[in-house]
């Protein structure tokens, strides 16, 4: 008979400064899978842990039997109702799903719950844990910018974490899961973990693994995975806008029977990256002067609005950009300038409206109203679609929400109607802007934006930009983080 792995995936990315409420229909309107709904032919290209399981384990000769997979995007904390709705699903589809092998779940590391005294990721983990019996392993994948605590080692459950940001390798972290899953049924592997932290929070700008001070501590895991000193060494630099105690950088390792190695090497990836804390400082401009450059020199150039990060828990709804750009003229000059916003008030006026309609708008801040005010512009209406493309690195359907094209002079404001990532290029296409006819274009996305938008570019610049993912860790506004924590604090060598 065939051993059965049963599959599950609870995902969001909290922001403790977010406006955004996380409810199950935040997790309706970005996916919510049901059973077998998750072999679905549409779902099912979707380029995610979940499904980097599923291919792994058939594989192998392995049943994956399908729980649930709830994926929100990046918003406030879940309301207590939502956490224990979607978990009291997952509890309730794998007692129906036992007798099974083995689970393989995929966590972000950062679901934040309303009031802050429950432990999101570390609960789901021990919940599903006293359901299965002591020799059934668990699997869980972390995102790079998961929030790691003691809590979430449960007995006999392992953890493999993202090796890239950009997040280009999601699918593969499943996969990696999948495949020592199948090692420890089959007696291979006999998996045992270790956390090392150390009280730092990296700016996302600096978390990248590409280039930077992350680089050498990365390299540093990847030697240690290839000696065959541990099975998997993971790395967090951690989600910087969630206020919770204990939050810091995290070394997680996965090591064959061996605690003692796993607590080494995680202590040795814990001290590199604490070596390199001076390297974490992000290089800003501010963004009177991006924008000066970016209308003064030859070729595109690209600006992370890094504040407003709709893949960090903003509302991607601020005017600063606009404010800035109207404020230096760019809307008179020769050459293009994208940026997006969102605002479902807009979009429906646009709509109503149609495409060469001019119309007179209070555009910005639909949600985020304490953080600013609407900004009254005059423009034309250029293009009206259902906000949906084609994310070519993740390889997956994604949806803005109803979307329009707006154009003031010179400007094209890509207006949408929910928060969505802007890691791709696709974004700006799929509404008929080429970024090749564009002098500056800005991104509402700290780092993951690079590997899409950096072929086109001649220039990447981070702009200082206000908001919920501000990217100067000082401006944060913490009051529940464990003190004393780096950079906001001095700490001793």
């Amino acid at each position: 008979m065939s051993r059965r792995v049963a599959v599950g995936l609870l995902m969001q990315e909290s922001n403790s400064f977010s406006p955004l409420a996380t409810t199950v229909a935040t997790f309706e309107n970005y996916f919510l899978h049901r059973g077998e709904a998750i072999f679905g032919a549409g779902f099912e290209r979707a380029h995610i842990e979940i499904h980097g399981f599923i291919s792994e384990l058939r594989a192998a000769g392995v049943t994956p039997v399908p729980l649930l997979a709830a994926g929100a995007f990046a918003g406030g904390p879940l309301t207590e109702a939502a956490f224990d709705a979607l978990v009291g699903e997952m509890e309730s589809r794998l007692r129906e799903a036992l007798p099974v092998d083995g689970l393989l779940l995929a966590l972000h590391g950062a679901l934040v719950v309303e009031g802050g005294a429950r432990r999101g990721d570390a609960e789901i983990i021990a919940r599903l844990r006293r359901i299965l019996p002591p020799d059934v392993p668990i699997g869980i994948t972390f995102d790079l910018h998961g929030h790691i605590t003691p809590e979430m080692l449960q007995p006999n459950c392992f953890h493999v974490g993202y090796q890239q940001y950009p997040h280009i390798d999601i699918y593969e972290t499943g996969q990696r899961a999948a495949r020592l899953m199948v090692d420890t049924l089959d007696g291979k592997r006999r998996p045992v973990m270790a956390l090392a932290k150390c009280p730092m929070v990296v700016s996302a700008v600096c978390a990248r693994t590409t280039d930077g001070g992350l680089v050498p501590v990365v390299a540093a895991a990847r030697r240690a995975e290839l000696s065959g000193r541990v099975l998997h060494a993971s790395l967090f630099p951690v989600q910087p806008w969630i206020d919770v105690p204990d939050l810091g950088f995290a070394a997680l390792v996965c090591a064959d029977g061996d605690v003692a190695v796993a607590e080494q090497v995680a202590a040795e990836l814990a001290q590199a990256a604490w070596n390199q804390r001076d390297q974490f400082t992000p290089e800003l401009v501010e963004l009177d002067d991006a924008i000066r450059i970016g209308l003064s020199s030859e070729g595109l150039t690209v600006v992370s609005d890094a504040g407003d990060a709709p893949s960090g828990g903003s509302a991607a709804d601020s005017t600063a950009v606009l404010r800035a750009l109207l404020a230096a003229g760019a809307e008179r000059g020769k050459r293009l300038v994208y940026l997006s916003i969102c605002d479902p008030a807009v979009v429906t006026v646009a709509q109503r409206m149609g495409v060469g309609a001019s119309i007179e708008v209070d555009i910005g801040h639909y949600y985020s109203r304490s953080d600013g005010a609407p900004l009254r512009i005059s423009a034309t209406v250029q293009l009206l679609s259902d906000g949906r493309y084609h994310m070519r690195d993740q390889d997956m359907e994604i949806g803005m929400g109803r979307t329009v094209v707006l154009a003031v002079g010179a400007l094209r404001l890509l207006v949408r109607t929910l928060p969505s990532f802007e890691w791709d290029v696709a974004m700006y296409l799929s509404q008929g802007l080429d970024p090749a006819a564009a002098a500056l274009i800005f991104v509402k996305s700290p780092g993951g934006f690079r590997h899409s938008f950096g072929k086109w570019a001649q220039r990447i610049l981070i702009a200082d930009t206000p908001g919920p993912t501000c990217a100067n860790m000082k401006r944060i506004p913490f009051t529940r983080v464990t003190r004393p924590l780096y950079p906001l604090d001095s700490l001793p060598e």
